[in-house]
């Protein structure tokens, strides 16, 4: 049976390829269309969607990594966080490698400090309620996907009494730089393959705001290669046509509301705020701050951290990559200096970092 899916899977991705070579012919001009998901990126490097693709289709990976895009002065606040003795810091395992101005978590672990990874938000609730004399911070990262979750860890630390659990937050939300990545006449993006992960959360709606400013045309894509060829050949047909409008591919998961729960619980315990991204610089309304009535578990808030700027490796082109404006491979340092093993940016370090996939699949 496994076999008989693949092969059907093979054969629909054949077809959709030449549909898709067919209506290229119809281009008056090359279009590009960018995916803003790190698993989709990681798909499209590992099942070889670029070489399926005529000339002038042209796939562009965007800031869809949410460790990517964190900027180098969190990391900092985060080292300090785990210098403290009393402190344990319990993050997603991606984080460890990360490097800050002039360290990374593994560093420090190897040097003593209390840095634990964790598979769930929850999981860090409970080393507060089995460590009662050490704060718990959480490194909260990640897109709408994850955010919810960390709400739920608030809320749940809350209802215990945990008054040592707290959260460094710098989640972030996905609308925002795909509007300034549309706006840029460098890019001139043709239409947006949008994230499925984050869209279960957001629904097709949170795009439509997008498609009505700037007539870009947005499908809700799913990871397999049929899913990523489908969405693109759902752009071309909205390119083709002179429409602009959201569809939604992933319909298997993806509705046009989202999740009203995991909304509501975001609204909850988050309030919009201005953020900073890793190569775009500061997006205004595009990140979440923990509300004041909640301040007994923001990190930021608690520790009374200092304002971290961050210094950069500066020969690091991950930011222009992270826009879309420049490929792995034209780095100087990408596979040479900078590896998945030794990395000195952060899109080389997470599994859905633009490098670390064109690392492991694109040569």
């Amino acid at each position: 049976m496994k076999f008989q899916d693949e092969f059907r899977d093979r054969n629909l991705v054949g077809i959709m390829a030449d549909n898709i070579r067919r209506m290229a012919l119809q281009l008056k001009q090359p279009v590009n269309f960018m995916e803003v998901c790190g698993t989709h990126t990681m798909s499209i490097y590992l099942y070889g969607i670029r070489s399926l693709l005529p000339d002038n289709v042209r796939l562009v990976s965007g800031p869809g990594c949410p460790v990517c895009v964190t900027p180098v002065g969190y990391l900092d606040k985060a080292l300090v966080c785990a210098a403290d003795s009393d402190t344990i810091v319990a993050t997603f395992g991606d984080m460890l490698r990360v490097p800050g101005s002039e360290s990374s978590l593994m560093e420090q672990r190897a040097r003593g400090a209390d840095i634990r990874i964790v598979y769930s938000p929850l999981d860090a609730v409970a080393l507060a309620k089995d460590n009662p004399g050490k704060r718990i911070v959480f490194l909260g990262v990640g897109f709408e996907t994850t955010a919810p979750t960390v709400a739920a860890s608030i809320l749940e630390a809350a209802r215990l009494g945990l008054a040592n659990y707290c959260v460094l937050a710098a989640h972030k939300t996905m609308p925002v730089p795909m509007e300034i990545l549309t706006a840029d006449p460098e890019l001139n993006l043709r239409g947006y393959l949008c994230p499925a992960h984050v869209s279960t959360v957001i629904g097709g709606k949170a795009y439509q705001p997008l498609v009505e400013k700037y007539h870009i045309p947005c499908v809700v894509t799913g990871f397999e290669p049929a899913d990523v060829m489908q969405g693109i050949e759902m752009l071309l047909a909205q390119v083709l046509a002179g429409e602009s409008r959201v569809e939604i591919q992933y319909k298997r998961a993806v509705t046009w509301e989202g999740n009203p729960k995991a909304q509501a619980i975001l609204e909850r315990v988050f309030t919009p705020c201005d953020a900073v991204w890793r190569g775009l610089g500061v997006l205004p309304g595009s990140g979440l701050n923990i509300r004041k009535e909640l301040a007994g578990f923001d990190a930021e808030q608690v520790l009374n951290l200092p304002m971290a700027e961050g210094s950069e490796n500066p020969a690091c082109r991950c930011g222009e990559v992270l826009k879309g404006k420049l490929a792995p491979f034209d780095c100087p340092l990408f596979a040479g200096v900078c590896t998945p093993e030794s990395p000195v940016g952060a899109c080389m370090v997470s599994s859905e970092g633009t490098c670390a996939a064109a690392y492991k699949y694109g040569r």
